[in-house]
């Protein structure tokens, strides 16, 4: 029985996936937990951070998957989300900017090997990769490559394309509140739609449901992919929550902030949740539900489903 399969979850239940403190223990609560609210399977998700602290992270996470069998059959794989992202105002989004940085091959395929075989997504800005030559030999290695948290401009965004680049991650955020009323980055990767798998955050304080349905008007559904991006904060209660070395401030609307209150930080909403709210904000039928929340992700991953899916709660 196959549900929910999220791409990009940061920690869930109170455990952040990207404390350098990260037990086995924890781990193995926060996939329970998922397990129970209807997940069956995630891509882990890492963020920016100095390349030596990220490897070190995606190997406890290696080390731990191997001793676990339900973090094993939980993790599907690593999501590792920079540091090759732009460091500008806006687009670097709740990152930590100071270890944001130009992408190399040498540091990608230090966290490569880390990973062993496990990472399957990396989220990079275009203009941060001199040449391409990292999303190339990304994509020659059968790893997804997503551009986010990026202000490439068009003709960069088709270069990618063209070398490997298959996705857009978390379209509408990572990137400033005030930008061009015509080109911009948004912009821009919607007129590449056809060609690229487009991921969203359907909680509601991301993007406003009216403009998800315009986004969604022109993706269509067919390579949409709905992540929650959560956080430790996910189906956990109102409070005080870290992700890295950041403290997130979550009030009783249930939205992680930072301390400033200036910006998002992740989501605090559950995957099951996000199919409820797209039931009532946007009159998703279950199908539609099951395919942009469990059949896409899969079918990306090139995990295809054998057996019906079953959405908890439906």
């Amino acid at each position: 029985m196959n549900g929910f399969f999220d791409l990009q979850i940061n920690g869930y239940a109170g455990i952040d996936f990207n404390s350098t403190s990260l037990s086995i223990d924890d781990l193995h609560a926060a996939c329970a937990r998922l397990q129970a609210d209807g997940v069956d399977g995630i891509l882990l998700t890492l963020i920016t951070d100095a390349v030596a602290s990220l490897r070190a992270k995606i190997a406890n996470v290696v080390r731990m998957r191997c001793q676990d069998p339900l973090i094993e059959s939980m993790i599907r794989g690593l999501h590792i989300e920079g540091p090759f992202i732009s460091p500008l105002p806006g687009f670097i989004g709740a990152h930590p900017a100071v270890h944001a940085q130009p992408a190399t091959l040498q540091n990608m395929d230090s966290l490569l090997e880390a990973g062993q075989g496990l990472i399957q997504l990396v989220t990079l800005a275009p203009e941060m990769d001199p040449g391409l030559q990292v999303i190339r030999h990304l994509s020659e290695t059968g790893v997804i490559v997503s551009a986010g948290h990026t202000d490439a401009s068009r003709d960069q965004l088709q270069a990618a394309i063209d070398a490997g680049l298959v996705m857009f991650t978390h379209l509408a955020n990572g990137c400033p509140m005030l930008m061009n009323r015509h080109d911009n980055i948004i912009s821009r990767a919607l007129s590449l739609a056809d060609q690229l798998w487009i991921s969203l955050i359907a909680d509601g304080a991301h993007i406003p449901f009216f403009v998800l349905q315009n986004y969604l008007r022109i993706t269509g559904l067919q390579r949409v992919v709905i992540v929650t991006d959560a956080i430790a904060a996910a189906g956990a209660e109102p409070g005080q929550y870290q992700i890295g070395n950041q403290t997130v401030l979550v009030g009783e609307d249930g939205v992680p902030r930072s301390e400033t209150g200036t910006h998002l930080v992740g989501s605090g909403t559950t995957m099951q949740q996000m199919a409820e709210r797209l039931r009532t904000e946007l009159q998703f039928t279950p199908a539609q539900i099951k395919l942009v929340t469990a059949q896409n992700p899969r079918k990306l991953l090139k995990q295809e489903c054998t057996l019906p899916i079953s959405i908890a709660g439906e």
